[in-house]
């Protein structure tokens, strides 16, 4: 026993004409509501009106609307009697044998609210007298998540484990009405003249719950997230990428607390609204995006200007220590450049630093200097590191004539 359906599709609308008294979701219901009365419209004078009254029971003959994206149940001593999922129009009767108790629809999820249906309808003949809710089908926004202090996780890309404090919300969906009210809605939900169960109810212990298991999940929903080949790993996706976020946060509460199985509830989409990360993850970011920016031609081009800025700079010092850097490093800083303008063919490049400086051009011979400008000269080259003790003091004696 349970319903006959009377037309089905979207609400007409002639309907007033032929059904003067009928059951319809109650006015002022929100886009965060979940379950919430069946209450009733009568016509008067063409304009509708709600009853002031919250009662939500049906009785034989009466008339009852389900909107789109909106599932209806109807309950007897806390047990489910009848469901509906397809839009429509629908007159209950108890004491017609043509009846029935569920209209699934042929929809996604049909066969498995049929599968459902199974384990948790009424078990005797429903009464003449029923409660009746809806079930809202359509994705619950602006549910929030937030965490107080760092959540680690490692990381596959860095190798390493990372942290961060993050805030945002998600979308969730109800994909299997009758698992969501057996299992998890209060029964203070489901009485006559019973508040809305509204997710965004600061009051409602079971959206609170939820949050908690969320918050819960991030830890390993991060990791799935960056752990995944197909996402390359790199978490500096997550913020946009609303859908794969929430596929990974889906994966976690569903491991973890069974949301989908248990409770026919989904996440579908995510926005993370801040992520701060701790100060090792910072400077290890960092060092990635360092190398990141050294990698390839770009690599290349950084080098061989750091090789010249080197070797100008070596130059500019002046004194026997830079003139013998140079005689002994031109070739080598010559042949690293030389080397990335040609292809890599090797794991790493071996600088020749043995090799020797190219032979300068002939010049001139220098004027001749007096003993003391060139034992002055002598002096600084030894200051410089450019000679050795022996050498100064061979000269010197050369010089003086001792």
């Amino acid at each position: 026993m349970g319903f006959i359906k009377a037309f089905s599709g979207a609400i007409s609308g002639t309907l007033a004409d032929q059904w003067k008294d009928f059951y319809v979701p109650r006015a002022g219901i929100t886009g965060t509501a979940a379950v919430f009365q069946a209450v009733p419209q009568s016509q008067n004078n063409d304009r509708g009106e709600n009853y002031k009254g919250n009662e939500n029971i049906i009785t034989n003959g009466s008339k009852i609307l389900v909107p789109e994206q909106t599932a209806l149940i109807t309950l007897q001593d806390g047990q489910i009697t009848g469901f509906i999922a397809e839009p429509g129009g629908y007159e209950f009767r108890s004491d017609d044998p043509n009846s029935q108790s569920i209209f699934a629809g042929d929809g996604i999820v049909s066969s498995l609210i049929k599968s459902s249906w199974e384990k948790v309808k009424f078990g005797g003949q429903p009464g003449a007298q029923q409660l009746a809710f809806y079930i809202n089908l359509k994705e619950i926004p602006n549910n929030k998540f937030g965490t107080q202090s760092e959540i680690y996780w490692d990381d596959a890309f860095f190798g390493t484990q990372v942290g961060a404090v993050t805030r945002g919300t998600y979308t969730l969906k109800i994909t299997d009405p009758l698992l969501f009210v057996k299992n998890f809605v209060p029964a203070n939900y489901l009485l006559t003249g019973a508040p809305v169960f509204d997710f965004a109810d600061m009051d409602n212990d079971a959206a609170t719950q939820l949050f908690n298991e969320v918050v819960g999940s991030l830890s390993a929903a991060f990791s799935n997230y960056t752990n995944d080949p197909s996402k390359g790993n790199r978490m500096s996706k997550i913020q946009g990428d609303q859908i794969g976020f929430a596929q990974s946060l889906s994966a976690a509460v569903e491991e973890g607390y069974q949301w989908k199985s248990d409770r026919g509830l989904e996440i579908v989409k995510t926005a993370i609204l801040a992520i701060e990360y701790d100060e090792d993850t910072k400077a290890l970011m960092s060092d990635v995006k360092k190398a990141d920016a050294l990698s390839g031609a770009r690599g290349n081009s950084f080098m061989q200007q750091a090789a010249a800025r080197g070797m100008q700079a070596a130059g500019e010092n002046g004194g026997g220590s830079g003139m013998a850097f140079m005689g002994m490093g031109m070739n080598a800083a010559g042949g690293m450049m030389g080397a990335m303008q040609q292809p890599n063919t090797s794991s790493s490049y071996q600088p020749n630093f043995n090799a020797q400086p190219a032979e300068a051009p002939a010049q001139a011979a220098p004027a001749s200097e007096d003993s003391t400008e060139k034992l002055l000269n002598a002096k600084k080259l030894l200051d410089a590191g450019a000679i050795t003790q022996e050498d100064y003091d061979k000269l010197k004696a050369q010089l003086l004539g001792l």
